[in-house]
């Protein structure tokens, strides 16, 4: 069998859940949702996919060497993942820096599909929270006495199933939701919802 099936029990919901953390590419998608539509932002969806999945591919193939060879570096690396997740929660919690949700958001010009694939590539690959929770979640499950790769398969894609929902409520969302969005009041409240959660994530992920 290619993945333990039991493991997969503890996979789908932890990374569904990692998915619904709030983060730069699910901003992105809720911002562009709110001014281009869900079906424009689609666009923005398949480059962001594409990254997800090489960021995915190469975290779990270069880490499952790692954890063999130099445990106290992925440890390291971890613990440094966490603090920096910290840091962006307690910048969001201040509606502040580049992952906080705007108040009012600018906008958007008629941009072509490239330009929103590229995107969204870019964000993706450029993403350090999307680096720490693969590179600290996506090992545990992977199986040393497996082959690598038909795991990764079956995992990755699992993921950007995942990654897609996730996307497509957040879309959605900031479509339905853009007249509260534009409430600066209510912008704040939910930065700091936003903030707390990425902060216990942050933790999360240093100690576990």
């Amino acid at each position: 069998m290619i993945v333990n099936l039991s493991l997969l029990s503890v996979f789908i919901p932890t990374f569904f859940m990692v998915s619904l953390t709030p983060g730069l590419c699910m901003t992105l998608s809720m911002v562009l949702g709110m001014t281009l539509g869900v079906r424009r932002a689609l666009w923005m969806m398949i480059g962001e996919l594409v990254g997800v999945g090489l960021v995915a591919v190469a975290a779990g193939a270069g880490v499952a060497t790692l954890m063999l060879r130099q445990p106290l570096a992925f440890a390291a690396f971890k613990w440094l993942g966490g603090a920096y997740l910290v840091y962006l929660g307690v910048m969001m919690w201040r509606s502040r820096g580049r992952m906080a949700i705007p108040s009012e958001p600018a906008a958007v010009r008629d941009v072509s599909r490239w330009q929103l694939i590229s995107q969204g590539f870019v964000t993706a690959v450029a993403n350090p929270k999307g680096w720490a929770f693969f590179i600290a979640l996506l090992p545990p499950f992977l199986d040393t006495d497996l082959p690598l790769a038909p795991q990764l398969a079956v995992l990755v894609g699992m993921i950007l199933t995942l990654e897609l929902c996730s996307l497509l409520l957040y879309a959605t969302g900031g479509r339905t939701a853009s007249h509260l969005l534009a409430k600066s009041g209510n912008v704040r409240l939910l930065n700091r919802l936003a903030g707390t959660l990425m902060v216990g994530v942050g933790v999360w992920l240093a100690l576990g």
